[in-house]
């Protein structure tokens, strides 16, 4: 019983690590205590482990992610019982990696594999509340530059491990190596990967025109066009928000004409996030297309991770009749995109992500890969701005500026109503609006054209922490099966 009330006293803590609270190195700390209290349950049932973590996950993820609400509440509640199972999994194979010779490099590795097989699945999972996540605005975020988020993530994970050794142990050669870690990541380096040719771009705000859905359809569009006909100084392009546009830009005649007018006043092509019609009438893509005096480019970009049952319905046929919600407020399932996105503008290469793709690290790296040289975020937060606080851009907006560090490239992000800015390739913030108010930021940005040790060898470093959290969690589960009576 005390092992649980502990994982939920440390769950909970473990969630103000995370915006809006965000306190500085306390999610190591909170996992520090967790590998503590995991290594009591050495004899304990499977049963009584799996409960353990299941309580650890809902305190964690419950508050985490409370404005999930701003969708449904029964969407909160799916959400956080499916993040819940994953953390008791997660616990019930960290039961053996605490016990392996030099356990801190083996239950670090456990942790991380499960961070990212929880943001793999199930459909494409769910990568929020990763530990390297907190390692913004710490020592520890140079380490995202030249090891990548899953990587931050282990050596994270393994300061929490030595800290637990160094106190329960008087370990002075774990202290040591716990604040070597941090005092290493504030001496690394961050900054633009090999720096090129400026530009200067401007990043839309249209705000939104009273509570979420409310509107009446175009006002969106409206909005975002008159705030980009403010624009008073040359720019080199302008960036629209996911959903600026709610109509389909490439087969309305008025929306398609009135922003190739509005290029040519400007001298400059308008990025525009907009739905556009699908194969089917069922269906539509989330897409950014570019729009220039001459008309939509033929490059466009799909999103490539949709939101279950926010932007899709799986298994609409079974649950159309339980939940009618789904067909009156998701008529059209959005349809993946494929690939990374990247689009070519007078030799800048802009790498784009919609919303929730930030936070993909196959999105990101896949357009670094591809030869973006800028990142743009586009995004459509309205209705968790108009939700509590406006939490879930918070955190978003902070993955934006750990991407930045990362792959050592300048980044855009436009929302309709926030959080809307432009961020440097150290993380930090070069410009930003106030929510729920029509805004403009511009900034001049640099493109970056090499790459980071991070995009570089990430994936990779992905990979051995796979192989390590099975060699753990095997060495772990040999040395109790040889000490057990």
């Amino acid at each position: 019983m005390r092992q649980v009330l502990a994982a939920a006293l440390l769950g909970a803590a473990s969630a103000a690590a995370f915006e809006p609270l965000a306190v500085p190195g306390l999610m190591v700390l909170t996992l520090a205590g967790y590998f503590a209290v995991v290594r009591t349950l050495r004899d304990a049932s499977v049963w009584r482990v799996l409960a353990t973590g299941l309580v650890f996950g809902l305190a964690f993820m419950g508050p985490l992610i409370w404005w999930m609400n701003a969708v449904d509440p029964w969407a909160w509640v799916a959400l956080v019982s499916i993040e819940a199972l994953f953390l008791a999994v997660i616990t019930w194979a960290l039961r053996a990696a605490v016990w392996a010779p030099f356990w801190p490099v083996w239950a670090a590795a456990v942790w991380v594999a499960g961070e990212q097989l929880r943001g793999a699945f199930p459909l494409s999972g769910f990568p929020w509340g990763r530990l390297a996540h907190t390692a913004l605005d710490t020592p520890l975020e140079g380490w995202v530059r030249l090891v990548a988020l899953p990587a931050t993530s282990w050596l994270m994970a393994v300061v929490a491990g030595l800290l637990v050794v160094a106190v329960k142990d008087r370990r002075l050669t774990a202290l040591a190596a716990a604040i070597a870690i941090p005092a290493i990541g504030l001496v690394l380096p961050v900054g633009i990967a090999d720096g090129g040719e400026s530009r200067t771009v401007a990043v839309v705000q249209g705000n939104t025109p009273g509570p979420f859905l409310q509107w009446p359809r175009a006002e969106i569009f409206r909005l975002h066009l008159a705030e980009t006909e403010r624009i008073d100084r040359p720019v080199d392009i302008v960036i629209w928000p996911e959903n600026g546009s709610d109509l389909d830009v490439i087969k309305n005649p008025w929306a398609r004409q009135e922003l190739m007018e509005l290029s040519a006043r400007l001298d400059a092509p308008i990025l525009v996030g907009a739905l556009l019609d699908g194969p089917r009438e069922d269906t539509a893509y989330n897409a950014s297309v570019l729009i220039d005096e001459n008309g939509p480019r033929d490059d466009v970009y799909l999103k490539q991770y949709p939101v279950p049952y926010g932007e899709y319905v799986p298994f609409r046929d079974q649950l159309g009749s339980i939940v009618p919600r789904f067909d009156r407020d998701i008529p059209r399932d959005i349809l993946a995109g494929d690939e990374p996105g990247v689009m070519t503008l007078d030799d800048l290469a802009i790498g784009l992500t919609i919303c929730w793709d930030i936070a993909y690290d196959g999105a990101v790296h896949g357009a670094v890969e591809r030869g973006a040289e800028i990142l743009a975020v586009q995004t459509s937060n309205a209705s968790f701005m108009d939700f509590g606080r406006g939490v879930q851009p918070q955190q978003q907006w902070a993955i934006s500026r750990l991407r930045a560090i990362e792959t050592g490239r300048w980044v855009t992000v436009a929302s309709t109503n926030g959080i809307t800015g432009i961020v440097d390739p150290s993380g930090r913030v070069e410009g930003r609006a106030e929510p729920k108010e029509p805004a403009t930021v511009i900034a001049e940005v640099q493109a970056a054209q090499g790459t980071t040790p991070a995009t570089e060898w990430g994936p990779r470093w992905a990979v051995v922490i796979y192989v390590m959290s099975v060699a753990g969690w095997a060495l772990g589960k040999r040395k109790l099966r040889l000490e057990r009576p």
